[in-house]
């Protein structure tokens, strides 16, 4: 396993993007459930598919024993305020691929670090034989979709009324994909 420890300065807002570790799992328990009550660009309402801190801990410890996945956490002084994962799977004919998802504190909006997490995890897929990372993104997730197309990511189709939001109403879901340069 190879450690990424990035030191990160956006005017006067520093950060550190790392690899998770097992003592971030109560951290990540408590902000996951925070990030999802902000955002509706997520899956997940707040509080659903809950990650306790021992889940947390198996999942930070299997992800560190497979080259295939990858979990980044964005630290600023002593507090985690966003993460990424890249997750692969060992069956051959999906061996070349990961799957990036990520979160992030609205509170840390707007300083580069969901930026930082994908080009962190661009850089490893590239240097482990990644062949190609996916993600999907709703649809009025604007500033995203243009970060990702900016990224290498193309659309490669669109999951039509695949989510229910709060107001009622359907939104489409853009399925991206990147190719190894």
């Amino acid at each position: 396993m190879i450690m990424i420890s990035t030191n990160m300065r956006t005017n006067n807002f520093q950060y550190i993007v790392r690899e998770a570790l097992e003592v971030d799992a109560k951290d990540l328990s408590a902000i996951r459930v925070q990030i999802d009550g902000e955002t509706e660009y997520l899956d997940r309402e707040k509080g659903e598919s809950y990650i306790d801190e021992s889940e947390f801990k198996q999942l930070i410890r299997d992800d560190h024993n497979s080259d295939r996945n990858l979990f980044l956490v964005v630290q600023v002084n002593t507090r985690i305020v966003g993460f990424s994962r890249c997750e692969g799977t060992t069956l051959k004919r999906l061996s070349h691929k990961v799957q990036f998802g990520v979160g992030v504190l609205r509170d840390y909006w707007g300083y580069g670090i969901g930026t930082a997490l994908l080009k962190e995890s661009l850089l490893w897929a590239d240097t482990h034989g990644i062949k190609k990372v996916t993600l999907s993104v709703l649809e009025t997730n604007e500033k995203a979709i243009h970060l990702y197309k900016n990224h290498g990511f193309e659309v490669e189709g669109i999951l039509k009324q695949d989510k229910l939001l709060s107001d009622g109403n359907y939104y489409n879901t853009v399925v991206m994909g990147r190719f190894m340069m």
